[in-house]
């Protein structure tokens, strides 16, 4: 029998499903509509179930055996190895190249050993610890010696090491400025710029100029070079950085900022109406950071200033025969009446802290030190807020024997009084300079002689300025000081003056009286535009007259005064100081 549909046969089964699978719905239209054909096939074949007809005729599978099993695993085995060989190979080919990557950029700390080995180290980097390793043998300058003119001591070309502290920073793209600060007011600029034919380098130099902090310690070799710099003291040159390490890093977050500390209470004042007011900073957290506080500028150079007067208050009283002496701190009782006294345990015994060298000074004189000065601390239990008033302060202190008139200290005062003076504005007149941007003053004025006031002289004054003075036999207000003060400059033309016989009420006990009235004092006071700056006296040297004011003072003659006294039975030079 001739079949006319073999194909819908074998559409009819399983494989339509397939074919349309694979090969989409347009394949399995094709063989639908394919042309029939004039195939005889079997009767026998015809009546064979499908699934008998269209099984495979080959001969089973044999059987593998043991060994080619082991050999077909062995293979599988090879392949998973050898793949995971290279998938290894790849990642460790990934991992050097991060880690080459890592080490080109990556910034190490620097071990500065020797300057002749300065080329194996990199020019960036922190510094290791400083710990004594070694001497380098860098030759670090100072930023004021550094200039733009060939008289310089550092001109243009000049290759120089700088230690300081990082006052400013700017780093944007390729470029980089920074101003470094020596002494708190010496600064200079110093520039970086990237490197065409060394990016790679240069790149890695302004990633670390980043990192760096303000008022952070840094080491800076560079070359000067001209340049016109308004940013810091040095103006007719900078530096071009060539190598740069941190010796000590400040915290990114300070307290606060040093251009804050170092700007005047005007400018700070002028700015609070703007968009931008300037933080006012409070006693208490300056005083809390008083490192920070002590590095602008003008607070710097007052420090210097203050070591500068001590320098030639020294130098004076030296030139003037004069012996520096150094006496205690812990005694037995009160030397200066009138004064708070601070007193603390001494092994079981009362102690105080000394308000004087007072009477030690005197001592000294019955032992023939006959001209004695001392700088020392100073304790007075005062409490009182006003700038008149210190719990403790820097004492200098003199005591010198005299011939026949205090007038006789009062030349030496004023001599070492005048050296201060001049010397401050010619030797140290770039600390002043520093100050007086921030601290407005003008230099002191005074006479070549000493001018001395008289009490009543002061008086009468005062009564002119409408003062009340009473009996006159009163201490003077800080009012009425600064319009005596105001009238003697505008008498005499001078800011520095003395003002002698006090009365003697409101003396200490070992001062001299006036021969002539009792009520008032051989002692002084010296003031600069109208503010005491300091105190002194003909003291009483007889021991029976100091010991008839001890007691109408009503003052305990304890061992310490006892001791004090004795010293004048056994002998004493007339003394002031």
């Amino acid at each position: 029998m001739v079949s006319t549909t073999p194909m819908l046969l074998f559409l009819s089964s399983a494989g339509v499903r397939c074919a349309v699978g694979r090969f989409g719905p347009s394949v399995a239209t094709a063989f639908l509509n394919a042309p029939t054909s004039t195939v005889t096939m079997p009767m026998a074949t015809r009546q064979q179930p499908l699934s008998t007809r269209f099984m495979s005729t080959d001969a089973p599978a044999e059987e593998k055996t043991e060994e080619e099993k082991a050999a077909i695993k062995a293979q599988r085995e090879a392949r998973k190895a050898e793949k995971e060989r290279k998938k290894a190979e790849k990642a460790a080919k990934k991992a050097a190249k991060a880690a080459a990557e890592e080490a080109a950029n990556r910034i190490d700390d620097v071990t500065y050993l020797s300057a002749s080995e300065q080329d194996s180290y990199e020019p960036m980097g922190d510094m290791s610890v400083v710990m004594s390793r070694s001497r380098s043998g860098r030759e670090f300058v100072n930023v004021g010696d550094i200039g733009g003119s060939d008289d310089a001591k550092y001109g243009p070309g000049k290759t120089v090491w700088l230690r300081g502290r990082l006052n400013s920073i700017r780093v944007k793209g390729g470029s980089c400025f920074l101003v470094l600060r020596q002494n708190s007011f010496d600064t200079v600029q110093a520039c970086f710029f990237k490197d065409k034919e060394n990016p790679e380098q240069s790149a890695k130099m302004i990633k670390y100029l980043k990192t760096l902090t303000a008022e952070s310690m840094v080491d800076l070799e560079g070359t000067v070079t001209t340049a016109d710099v308004r940013s810091a003291s040095i103006q007719d040159a900078e530096l071009v950085i060539k190598r740069i390490h941190s010796v000590s890093k400040a915290d990114a977050m300070l307290p606060f900022l040093v251009e804050d500390a170092a700007r005047s209470e005007k400018e700070v004042e002028e700015s609070q109406d703007t968009d931008r007011p300037f933080p006012r900073l409070g006693q208490e957290l300056r005083l809390d950071h008083r490192w920070l506080d002590l590095r602008a500028p003008a607070n710097n150079a007052i420090m210097r200033v203050q070591s500068a007067i001590c320098q030639l208050f020294r130098e004076s009283l030296y030139s003037q025969g004069f012996v520096e002496i150094h006496t205690p701190k812990l005694i037995a009782g009160e030397s200066e009446s009138g004064a708070g006294v601070f007193t603390t345990d001494y092994f079981g015994t009362t102690a105080c802290l000394a308000q004087s060298p007072q009477l030690y000074k005197q001592m000294a004189i019955s032992s023939d030190l006959d001209r004695v000065f001392e700088i020392g601390p100073v304790f007075r239990a005062e409490n009182s807020n006003t700038r008149r008033h210190l719990c403790e302060f820097t004492g200098l202190d003199l005591e010198m024997a005299i011939n026949e008139h205090y007038m006789e200290t009062l030349e030496v005062v004023h001599n070492m009084f005048k050296h201060i003076f001049e010397n401050l504005e010619t030797r140290w007149a770039k600390e002043l300079e520093v100050i007086r941007t921030q601290y407005e003053s003008e230099p002191v004025t005074f006479t070549d002689e000493p001018c001395v006031l008289h009490w009543p002289e002061a008086m009468e004054i005062l009564k002119e300025k409408e003062f009340d003075m009473g009996d006159e036999l009163g201490d003077l207000t800080g009012a009425q000081e600064l319009a005596l003060g105001a009238a003697v400059k505008e008498k005499y033309g001078t800011d520095f003056f003395m003002l002698d016989k006090y009365p003697s009420n409101i003396r200490p006990f070992y001062t001299m009286p006036d021969p002539a009235d009792a009520r008032f004092s051989n002692s002084y006071d010296m003031f600069i535009r109208g503010q005491e700056i300091c105190s002194g006296a003909q003291r009483c040297h007889d021991p029976e007259l100091v010991t008839e004011i001890i007691n109408q003072k009503g003052i305990e003659i304890g061992d310490g005064l006892k001791t004090y006294i004795e010293s004048f039975r056994h002998g004493v030079s007339p003394h002031a100081g």
